[in-house]
């Protein structure tokens, strides 16, 4: 399968590249700069794309993966850069779309599940309503209304991909909740009864290479391990990992005052779970937290 990624210079999508590399399909980065001499991937340019859409014909899947990251200050302007980049980037796709010869068989848009608000009580699965009137859930509502325009296309299957909290290595948001217990500085984030729907970056990459090549998975689907836990749990599965005590409390207000409405990412949770893609086959490899998290530090 020929697979076009926007995006994909990024930590998943240079992840997502591999994996589908390693099973055979061929891959196409759509990326802002042209590619380094040194590159083994094929790479278009916006500006390319722009100019003759004709360039994606042959790819049978597509992955919009791009937008700025949410993990800096939320000031109105970097909020407007988030969301700007998001919606134009999906727009400027799915134009090009329409200027193929031939539409992909399936469009796979990355959103967030922090399209559903967050709440300490309620668990969210695929058919649970868009919630919140926070800055996450709104820009995530706007992200996938965007990308329902590819459904106008009659031979293109559209999957929403909603993004938990992601575990990986390298980058995502397991070297930034390590941090702290590195510096002996680990512990409790506020109440720590807030959920946290956590995703390995294996099974997250696992289950993107699943919704383009199965054609009996569409809509939102819930990228999320099936155990979700609290930050608490999270926190100490961390700390065992690390050999470091989970001991230092940071209260929610202090938390608010570091990082401003950002903090509430890690004061906010949602108990989500992966009700689409369990009914549609697909079987995770990192079904708990803790063994998650020690396969970080293997």
């Amino acid at each position: 399968m020929k697979v076009a990624i926007s995006g994909g210079t990024g930590f998943i999508g240079k992840k997502l590249t591999e994996r589908l590399q390693r099973s055979g399909h061929e891959v196409v980065i759509i990326s802002r700069k042209p590619a380094q001499g040194n590159s083994k991937v094929a790479t278009l340019t916006w500006g390319e794309i722009d100019e003759n859409p004709r360039l994606l014909d042959g790819c049978e899947g597509i992955v919009n993966l791009a937008g700025s990251s949410l993990s800096q200050r939320w000031t109105p302007q970097a909020k407007a850069q988030m969301e700007s980049s998001r919606l134009q980037a999906t727009s400027e796709l799915i134009e090009a779309v329409h200027g193929m010869n031939k539409p992909p068989s399936v469009f796979v848009q990355a959103s967030a599940i922090g399209i559903y608000g967050t709440s300490e009580t309620a668990v969210f699965d695929e058919s649970s309503p868009p919630g919140g009137q926070d800055f996450p859930s709104r820009l995530s509502i706007k992200w996938e209304a965007a990308a329902d325009e590819i459904q106008a296309m009659p031979n293109t299957r559209l999957v929403k991909m909603r993004i938990g909290l992601v575990l990986g290595r390298e980058a995502g948001v397991y070297p930034v909740l390590k941090l702290p217990y590195k510096l002996m500085g680990g512990g409790r984030l506020g109440s720590g009864e807030q959920w946290m729907s956590w995703i390995h970056i294996d099974d997250l990459t696992a289950l993107f290479e699943f919704c383009l090549t199965h054609d009996n998975i569409e809509g939102p689907v819930n990228a999320a391990a099936p155990h979700a836990v609290t930050q608490d749990q999270l926190g100490r599965a961390i700390a065992g990992a690390v050999h470091r005590p989970h001991w230092f409390p940071v209260p929610a207000p202090l938390l608010r005052t570091v990082l401003g409405e950002m903090s509430l990412m890690v004061i906010g949770g949602q108990h989500v779970v992966p009700q689409a893609a369990q009914r549609a086959g697909f079987r995770f490899s990192h079904l708990y937290a803790d063994e998650a998290v020690r396969s970080l530090e293997q």
